[in-house]
């Protein structure tokens, strides 16, 4: 199954639905049930010693897992994370981007359940790896 959505229109709907990150992702690579997303880290995202958050890396996964799902499944912007655990597996650089490479492992009508690795720019060895399950809305085209 290909994507319905292209990066262009994924951008779109990230900008629309979400401002307050306006800029803030960059999707770099779209393949069917896989995406790659970076993100710039920002002096407000570092903690004392200069590594990235927790919450910062999570934000990455939550909306890399997000954008691949509806590249999937088309903008059903109701879509939500019901479930993530994240693991933190070694000190991220504390400047530059950091990318994250999603993987949508099931989908179904109601699930999209899958995994983000998040790396450091120009490291071969990830920093995080979160496991994903995102509710799908019911289609109520028919319903009146």
């Amino acid at each position: 199954m290909l994507p319905v959505m292209t990066i262009d229109e994924l951008h779109a709907v990230l900008e629309r639905e979400f401002p307050q990150v306006e800029g803030r992702f960059r999707i770099t690579a779209l393949a069917p049930h896989e995406m790659t997303v970076a993100m710039t880290v920002r002096e407000a995202d570092l903690r004392p010693g200069g590594t990235v958050s927790g919450p910062t890396m999570f934000g990455l996964a939550d909306v890399t897992f997000y954008l691949a799902t509806m590249a999937m499944i088309g903008p059903q912007t109701l879509t939500v994370t019901t479930s993530c655990t994240i693991n933190f597996m070694r000190k991220p650089a504390g400047r530059g981007d950091m990318l994250a490479r999603a993987r949508i492992l099931k989908l179904g009508r109601s699930l999209s359940v899958g995994d983000v690795l998040i790396y450091s720019a120009n490291s071969d060895a990830p920093v995080a790896h979160a496991s994903l399950t995102y509710a799908i809305p019911p289609d109520r085209s028919g319903v009146k």
